[in-house]
């Protein structure tokens, strides 16, 4: 059975209501924009840290690779390492700290959330902790 909210006209006959009021619309849209409001920046966050393991994965493929060469060598002076990340999306760079060690870095223009390179040493320290 359906009901019908009926309201009178001047002339005594009956007119159907339909549709929303503006007020309801309103309220419809504060609400949508408020879960917006809190749902962008956690969406950032997201791939602002999905961004940051294509960093991890090529630092982690470029120590291992340096980790195989001096196991050859002796030496992480004459080992090469890729370029670029998995992803493509960052740098990598290789700096020897001393006779036995190095330091790889990771950066790039993207935003992911750190303000500075991501590094990873040869005593596995990672830096910075929170990009990490």
């Amino acid at each position: 059975m359906t009901f019908y909210l009926y309201a009178l006209r001047a002339g005594g006959k009956p007119k159907c209501q339909r549709g929303f009021t503006l007020i309801e619309l309103v309220v419809v849209m504060g609400i949508i924009s408020l879960i917006a409001a809190m749902a962008y920046p956690i969406y950032t966050r997201h791939l602002q840290a999905s961004l940051r393991t294509d960093a991890h994965a090529g630092l982690m493929q470029a120590a291992a690779e340096l980790e195989r060469c001096n196991s050859r060598t002796y030496t992480y002076h004459e080992c090469d390492i890729p370029s670029q990340s998995p992803g493509k999306h960052y740098t990598l760079a290789l700096s020897a700290e001393a006779e036995d060690g190095y330091l790889l870095s990771a950066s790039t223009l993207q935003d992911d959330g750190c303000e500075t390179a991501i590094t990873l040493n040869s005593r596995g320290e990672r830096l910075p902790k929170d990009c990490w």
